[in-house]
């Protein structure tokens, strides 16, 4: 095989004209570390196995060298088929996939499609009808067809199976077993994931046959350009912290990371309500809710994006300035998959995790991990943080803090960072007076109409005689109650 170490230019790889002419048009220059090891050998029909983590380029290490064998070999795709088959573990990255494969194939005539779930079936089943050179599909969605024999699989050719760790994550790996169990043995297979737990390596095994194998980092690794800083604050002072934070214009395009759909919600609500723009994305979202978020994000129109772990590798936007870990992730790989959101295409990036009392143990999992010391906050050094940090510790003492359990996120603004809103001199506090007293009629009446004595009365016990009172008397103050 033909050493690619020293590799300075897509041309050296064998790559095709139209596809040179795109990646020029894309202001591609030199290949990435995984495009020039994992390129050559997929043009030569190889099986691969791919350990790279997020953000390294490897979705062109794949797609270019599959365009151009589909290219070379040009033929009909079979009818409710594909040539080439791409498995993804989101929608969001099953859509990022196609449209890198778009890009690149602008000048070769192929076709590109996407299946996933949350939209109608119509028109992936005309799209699948005529047959497709390229699809990327979810499994869900794509088991879905295959039951109402809308796609049919085994004219498959090249079967990609990209960020296979996360597929382990969500209970993937029985539908990926069927779906490939129905292939045809003759057909190129290329396996991609940024770590190799023993699950992954056990199917790796079972799909691959004599693979390549090209690695350019290892396991559960951090980008080096990202500037990582975990700061120890106490959960109830996150929120306010977070908001503070975003007084800073250098937090230009952010993604705040939770750990549940709820959380996103509510980070999101809270935000919205300080003043920030904010969105929130997870998987009870419609994809067209996703897809809004997504797309308003890219465009610069708000400065927040809050998701879960779901959402981490499907997240592809340029210029991501910070990566907030909101909540440490309960699997420790998922914090490389995170804050490698940002530090893209060879850029700066900078990622804050915040770390209360009960999260200990999952930020030692995460350095553990990754085999690294991340650099706690220093309030000497790190002056942006220090100044959040002190505007945060005023905002929400400790004995003013409202469990955000047990209220309205929007409420819970400290009136520091609330919107300004129109009201009427006086109008709050005469309805609140007037509410007070109207709830103290209304409960008067109610008691009454119940037979029961108004508050402050004595206790309705002590009418039926003196020894149900004094009975009803032990009870109240018994010490078991």
């Amino acid at each position: 095989m033909k050493d690619t170490t020293h590799v300075t230019q897509f041309s050296d790889l064998g790559l095709a004209k139209p596809l040179l002419k795109a990646l020029a048009e894309k202001g591609y220059k030199e290949p990435t570390p995984i495009q020039a090891q994992a390129i050559p050998v997929v043009l030569q029909g190889k099986d691969l196995l791919g350990i790279a983590q997020t953000g390294t380029g490897k979705t062109a290490a794949f797609a270019l060298p599959i365009l151009q064998r589909l290219a070379e070999d040009r033929k009909p795709a079979p009818r409710r088929g594909f040539r080439c088959l791409v498995l993804s573990p989101t929608r969001e990255l099953a859509t990022q996939i196609a449209e890198n494969f778009k890009a690149y194939a602008v000048h070769m005539g192929l076709s590109v499609h996407t299946i996933y779930g949350g939209v109608k079936y119509g028109p992936q089943m005309k799209a699948l009808a005529g047959g497709i050179d390229v699809l990327v599909a979810t499994p869900g969605r794509l088991m879905d067809h295959m039951a109402e024999k809308s796609a049919i699989v085994s004219g498959t050719e090249i079967f990609v199976l990209d960020e296979a760790d996360q597929m382990l994550d969500l209970g993937f790996v029985v539908p990926i077993r069927k779906i490939a169990a129905q292939l045809t043995k003759n057909r190129q297979n290329l396996f991609f994931s940024a770590t190799m737990p023993s699950e992954i390596g056990k199917l790796a095994g079972e799909l691959l046959k004599d693979p390549v194998q090209v690695s350019v980092a290892p396991q559960a690794t951090t980008v080096e350009r990202i500037d990582q800083r975990v700061l120890f604050i106490e959960a109830q002072r996150k929120r306010p912290l977070l908001a503070e934070l975003f007084a800073d214009s250098s937090f230009s395009r952010t993604i705040v990371f939770t750990r549940t759909k709820r959380g996103a919600d509510r980070v999101a609500k809270y935000l919205n309500a300080a003043g920030v723009e904010a969105a929130s994305i997870h998987g009870d979202k419609t994809q067209g809710q996703r897809e809004r978020a997504l797309a308003a994000f890219k465009a610069g129109e708000m400065r927040a994006l809050v998701a879960t772990d779901i959402a981490a590798r499907g997240i592809d936007v340029n210029d991501v300035s910070h990566v907030i870990n909101y909540e440490l992730p309960n699997v420790p790989e998922a914090y490389v998959h995170r804050i490698g959101r940002t530090a893209r295409k060879g850029k700066d990036g900078i990622a804050i995790s915040f770390c209360s009392d009960d999260e200990r143990s999952l930020l030692k999992d995460i350095q553990k991990a990754t085999r690294q010391t991340i650099p706690s906050f220093d309030r000497r050094n790190d002056k942006q943080l220090a100044a959040a940090a002190a505007v945060a510790d005023k905002l929400v003492p400790a004995e003013k803090y409202v469990d955000p359990r047990k209220a309205d996120p929007r409420n819970n603004v400290p009136s520091e960072l609330r919107r300004k809103r129109n009201r009427k001199p006086g109008g709050g506090a005469g309805r609140a007076e007037g509410g007070q007293k109207s709830g103290q009629g209304r409960g008067q009446g109610r008691d009454q109409a119940r037979g029961q004595a108004p508050k402050g009365a004595a206790p309705r016990n002590e009418f039926r005689g003196p020894k149900r009172a004094e009975a009803a008397s032990e009870k109240r103050w018994s010490p078991i109650d």
